[in-house]
C-alpha cells in the first residue's frame, strides 16, 4: 500500500524527501481534515481513476489481513468488511467511492485508518470489545 505513496508524491531514487515525508505524516496525523483526506485519497486510488473501487479495497484489506495473521489475529471476512465500508460511505455510485463521498460521509478518517493502518483496523474491528473492557475497568 505504501508503495503507492511513491507513485503519487515527489521522490528521489525511490526515497521521500523531507518535505514529502512531513506532508505524509501530517496527513496521517490529521485524517479528519478534508485536506488530509484529499492527500490520502490520491494514494488510496491505486487505479488512478478518482475512485476507490472493490479492487482497491480488496488490495488494501489483503495487506492488512496478512499483517494480522502474522501476529496471530483472526482473519476477518473481506466481503463483509468491504460491504461495511460501502455502507459507511454510501457512495453516490454504488461500489465506487470518490473523494467527495469520503468527505461527505463524515467517517473518512476511520475508513482511511482501517485501509492503511493495522492498528487502526484492529481498533475499528474490535471496538465493541474495547468499549466493554473499558467499562469493566472503570467500575
Amino acid at each position: 500500500g505504501i508503495n503507492a505513496e511513491y507513485g503519487e508524491c515527489l521522490t528521489y531514487e525511490g526515497e521521500m524527501d523531507y518535505k514529502t515525508y512531513l506532508d505524509f505524516i501530517l496527513a496521517l496525523e490529521n485524517r479528519k481534515t478534508s485536506q488530509s483526506l484529499q492527500y490520502l485519497f490520491k494514494i488510496l486510488d491505486c487505479e488512478g481513476r478518482g475512485e476507490i473501487t472493490m479492487f482497491s479495497l480488496n488490495y488494501y484489506f489483503r495487506a492488512v489481513q496478512e499483517e494480522l495473521s502474522k501476529h496471530g489475529q483472526d482473519v476477518v471476512d473481506m466481503k463483509d468488511l468491504i460491504n461495511e465500508v460501502f455502507d459507511m460511505v454510501k457512495p453516490a455510485v454504488p461500489e465506487r467511492i470518490t473523494l467527495k463521498d469520503l468527505v461527505r460521509c463524515g467517517q473518512g478518517d476511520i475508513i482511511v485508518s482501517i485501509l492503511i493502518d493495522v492498528n487502526g483496523f484492529w481498533t475499528y474491528e474490535y471496538r465493541e470489545a474495547l468499549v466493554a473492557a473499558e467499562n469493566i475497568n472503570n467500575r
